[in-house]
């Protein structure tokens, strides 16, 4: 079973929908524009994208973001997941499904059109790139290499339960710079 949506706040909706159309490639889908449950004049704008992938019924993948308008709640919240949990931006992040390499490398090229320097690495089971968006949030597009076997799941039980798991550094870690820095 997959993830109907994934919903987070932004304060500044032109930015994130900039972003999310231009920058990842998704669909603005649906907004629904309703009062807030405060006492007062407050709206809240729930607008949703469809990121292309769907599961097994048909179903899109989506995210969402919450454009607040209320006096109440005002502006002065901190969209920045790591930043308001006071962890680093690797922490807190959103990782949508590249099915092939081929899609992988045209969501890198088409980031790095739009100005952005991509951080690209090999974990051995999966290939992964990154940006943060507007609100400071990492976004990841993940390419699997490989499908989980037995041997996986054994290893995760039992790194999972170890006080000190023994450690492993050997992810490659490619840096692709962003169309306007090229000579």
């Amino acid at each position: 079973m997959g993830f109907h949506h994934v919903a987070l706040v932004t304060r500044d909706a032109v930015a994130t929908h900039r972003f999310y159309t231009e920058v990842m490639g998704f669909e603005l889908v649906k907004v629904v524009a309703s009062p807030t449950p405060n006492e007062g004049d407050g709206f809240s704008k729930h607008f949703f994208y469809s990121t292309g992938v769907t599961d097994g019924s048909g179903q899109q993948g989506l995210i969402a973001f919450w454009d607040l308008r209320d006096d109440e709640i005002g502006t002065e919240f901190n969209d920045n997941l790591n930043e308001a949990a006071g962890t680093p931006v690797w922490v807190n992040h959103i990782a949508f499904d590249a099915p092939t390499r081929e899609d992988l490398d045209a969501h890198r090229i088409r980031w790095t059109e739009h100005g952005h320097r991509v951080v690209e690495v090999d974990h051995g089971f999966c290939v992964s790139i990154y940006i943060t968006d507007p609100s400071g949030n990492m976004v990841e597009f993940c390419h699997s290499t490989r499908p989980f076997d037995e041997s996986d799941r054994r290893e995760a039980e039992m790194l999972l339960n170890d006080p000190s798991p023994p450690l492993t550094s050997d992810a490659v870690v490619t840096m692709h710079e962003p169309e306007s820095a090229r000579v």
